[in-house]
């Protein structure tokens, strides 16, 4: 980088020590990076964003105490500037994309070659969009792909039983239908809503109008 630009400046966010440090090691011992600070989780990531202004933000998206997506949310509902770039081990759909919506200026993978990250970092100090080329091949078929498959009427039946804190024991006494069933209608939900536990497919029951229509 030219003597006469600033550094570019960085959080680092990872709930692994060991991440860390071997990236704060890592751009520390390159030229045009300083590393202000490290958070543990997204929560303190919010805190330290807030207090410091980075430029970047190197953030990890499953965290103990507080997830990435979380804070990219309220980084963005806060009008922080700080640009951030999501670098984490998870490439699926479940994980790309709500992190892009969220705000997110750039995804990679953790595997990604050291001039890579340096570069991915540049990029998004600019404010240019960075992805992996795996991410940027899921977000281009996510966008080809037809609109989700809608809910049957007993998988919505059974997605608003759960909605309400009802065991699948309930739900099948209530629907006069096996636990077995259940299951199988929780799953075609959890594939048609692209996600992978209860909470979220009741999150994006709402967020999708399914669930709370008179």
């Amino acid at each position: 980088m030219p003597e006469n630009l600033p550094d570019i400046t960085l959080l680092l966010v990872d709930d692994h020590p060991v991440v860390r440090n071997g990236l704060r090691g890592m751009f520390e011992a390159a030229d045009g990076f300083t590393v202000l600070a490290e958070a543990p989780d997204g929560v303190r990531a919010v805190e330290l964003a807030a207090e410091l202004d980075p430029d970047v933000i190197l953030m990890d998206l499953r965290m103990p105490g507080g997830g990435g997506l979380d804070a990219i949310t309220e980084l963005t509902r806060r009008g922080i500037r700080s640009r951030v770039l999501v670098l984490t081990t998870w490439d699926t759909d479940t994980d790309t994309l709500p992190a892009i919506e969220a705000g997110a200026t750039g995804y990679l993978l953790k595997d990604a070659p050291q001039d890579e990250l340096f570069n991915a970092v540049r990029q998004a100090a600019a404010g240019r969009t960075v992805l992996s080329p795996a991410v940027a091949s899921r977000l281009v078929s996510a966008v080809r792909s037809p609109a989700p498959a809608p809910l049957a009427a007993r998988e919505r039946q059974v997605l608003e039983l759960v909605a309400k804190g009802t065991s699948n024991r309930d739900i099948a006494r209530e629907l006069f239908i096996s636990e077995a069933t259940v299951k199988t209608h929780l799953s075609h939900v959890f594939t048609k809503l692209g996600v992978t536990d209860r909470a979220a497919a009741v999150a994006k029951g709402y967020d999708q109008g399914i669930l709370g229509r008179d």
